[in-house]
């Protein structure tokens, strides 16, 4: 009997999970700010949300670990950008406040996710380097018999 390999895929991210949750609640939220923030302060939060799962799913693609890593650092940035925008709609009144801060929340549990991923991607990296394995060597391109 095979042993069935699971598919490499980004799909199979935790952290990409959340970060699409995270996406569905900031659309939610935004869609309550003032009309007048719709191509600013709604559009730069929508924007900041959406590249974190965006960054996840590209950087899986590329064929090298540090690559990989590079977009996780892109995915980091925006969703510290995306803390900074959710509380400059907490300054400005545009959502209620606990519903805020839970946002917030979410947004520092997906960043310690994402801090997991880089530690251990930093790990495969100085592996690979003392090993000598490519870093586009995919051990699930081999079949069990």
């Amino acid at each position: 009997m095979k042993q069935q390999i699971k598919e490499r895929s980004h799909k199979n991210l935790e952290v990409w999970h959340k970060s699409m949750a995270l996406v569905t609640q900031v659309y939610s939220l935004t869609k309550k700010f003032p009309k007048e923030e719709t191509y600013g302060l709604t559009s730069q939060i929508r924007r900041a949300a959406v590249s974190v799962p965006s960054n996840l799913a590209e950087g899986h693609a590329m064929k090298s670990t540090i690559h990989y890593l590079k977009f996780i650092y892109i995915a980091r940035g925006s969703l510290a950008e995306l803390e900074t925008q959710l509380m400059i709609a907490t300054n400005l009144g545009y959502a209620d406040e606990p519903e805020l801060q839970q946002m917030i929340v979410e947004v520092v549990v997906t960043g310690k996710m994402l801090n997991s991923l880089i530690a251990s991607l930093n790990k495969k990296i100085d592996f690979e380097a003392a090993n000598r394995i490519p870093a586009d060597f995919d051990p699930h391109s081999f079949s069990n018999p």
